[in-house]
């Protein structure tokens, strides 16, 4: 059990909550004196002592059943234990109607057969489950593993079976407690695999969020930061952006000078008898026009952070951006970057719009951008927007986004999450995906740093 709530204290700060090491003794000591007996008070024992501010308790509650569930799998009846003789041939005529993996099904549901543990892991395997590192997503990853074992397949084959034993005769009593065992079999299967999904998802959770030996802070992803890695984090921003100065000034001199443009040579000294005289040189304008649209909720904050930082860090190499947040709604925040050093402005524009959770609406913020920023995009400009595309459900407006495609000269798409994840649950990835021009993973700085130099020199 100690290594249990090790594990959950580890998936809570993987989560975002703020878990000092004061905290985590406080929490074993609860344990010890309350015991673990009684789960309802073991839960306030945790949480009482773990959670500090109320917007921490959604995900405190979501993570608790993962790590804290029944371990063993829930009870299932076999429905042929009162069959009379007759009844079980009816039953088993029935059955033989029906083939391969249906009849496997048909049969596990009869017998009240729980999936095996191996069964659980190929299944997870297939879905991609070990990506999954979100309390989320425990949900949606369960239903795709109960798609996989063929569910809705199996529930029109039941519908077949049991018009099948009604026209054999069976006995319409029976009939209708077979379908309620069968139904409450179905019901143990997939409390058996959400289970499952779940424990694995708190597995992930505090696998990732332990911190390796000697990290590389570069490629530590944003979400895991603690504290003092996201302030080292800072202290390097300055560092790649002078990096990234030296390489884009030396792409931008380059494409000054240009290369030899031979029709237009020609072209030019026409007057010349086709001698060439005046050499012309194809020019490159790399200082791109740029429209940044950040999403600053809660799991956006450090990269967002340290996106705006690098962006205006390099605004010699711009040839103009404006900046945009959102979290429910959007707003301009340019004139902060320009009234405030860099770092004094991050910080007042994260200040100023304080995160929260489940309230990220984009599809209401493009209305405002549409409405009321539509005019910091035209043919010149590169719209990036930075977020995880997770909209609670709510109305992308992927028409918005298409007239903002229209407008610009491309959309590019920065997104902290690994593509495996893009388009599950809330994500609206994938149905943004086709609308823009190019889509890069910026799960940490490394990835982030990347990510900046290619547009900017692309």
């Amino acid at each position: 059990m100690e290594q249990r709530i090790v594990d959950f204290i580890a998936g809570l700060r993987a989560a975002g909550v703020r878990i000092s090491i004061a905290e985590s003794a406080d929490a074993f000591r609860a344990v010890e004196t309350l015991g673990v007996q009684d789960r309802d008070r073991f839960r306030i024992a945790l949480r009482s002592t773990l959670i500090k501010e109320p917007q921490d308790v959604p995900t405190f509650e979501q993570l608790f059943p993962l790590y804290f569930g029944a371990d063993a799998p829930p009870a299932m009846l076999n429905s042929a234990d009162d069959l009379s003789p007759e009844e079980m041939r009816m039953l088993a005529e029935a059955i033989r109607q029906f083939t391969g993996r249906l009849r496997e099904m048909l049969q596990r549901l009869l017998q009240g057969k729980p999936l095996s543990q191996e069964e659980l892991d190929q299944l997870g395997q297939l879905v991609g489950l070990r990506q999954a590192d979100h309390p989320a997503l425990s949900r949606w990853m369960a239903q795709r593993m109960l798609r996989a074992l063929g569910m809705p397949e199996v529930q029109e084959a039941l519908q077949e079976l049991w018009q099948l034993l009604n026209q054999m005769g069976m006995n319409r009593q029976t009939l209708e407690r077979l379908q309620g065992l069968v139904q409450a079999n179905m019901d143990a299967l997939q409390e058996q695999v959400e289970r499952f999904a779940g424990a694995s998802i708190a597995r992930n959770l505090a696998d990732e969020g332990r911190p390796q030996a000697g990290p590389d802070l570069m490629h530590r992803p944003f979400r895991y930061l603690s504290d003092a890695e996201a302030e080292e984090l800072r202290k390097q921003i300055r560092r790649l952006a002078a990096l990234l100065r030296s390489r884009l000034a030396l792409r931008h001199k380059r494409g000054k000078t240009g290369k030899l443009d031979a029709k237009a040579t020609l072209r030019a000294n026409q007057r010349f008898g086709g001698v060439p005289l005046d050499i012309r040189f194809k020019q490159r304008h790399l200082k791109p026009k740029l429209a940044l649209i950040c999403d600053v909720s809660t799991s956006m904050r450090h990269c967002a952070e340290f996106m705006l930082t690098l962006i205006y860090e390099l605004q010699d190499q711009v040839g103009r951006a404006r900046s945009f947040a959102f979290i429910a709604d959007m707003e301009e925040i340019s004139q902060a970057f320009a009234e405030l050093p860099t770092q004094r402005a991050v910080e007042e524009v994260l200040t100023r719009l304080p995160p929260g959770y489940y309230n990220t609406d984009l599809g209401n913020s493009l209305a405002t951008f549409s409405r009321r920023y539509m005019d910091a995009v035209d043919h010149r400009t590169t719209v990036i927007v930075l977020g995880d595309a997770r909209n609670n459900y709510n109305n992308p407006r992927l028409d918005l986004l298409q007239e903002i495609k229209r407008r610009s000269r491309r959309i590019i798409w920065l997104n902290p999450e690994p593509p495996a994840m893009w388009g599950s649950g809330d994500s609206d990835m994938l149905s943004y995906l086709p609308l823009v021009d190019a889509a890069f993973e910026v799960g940490n700085l490394a990835q982030l740093t990347v990510a900046v130099d290619r547009l900017l020199s692309s």
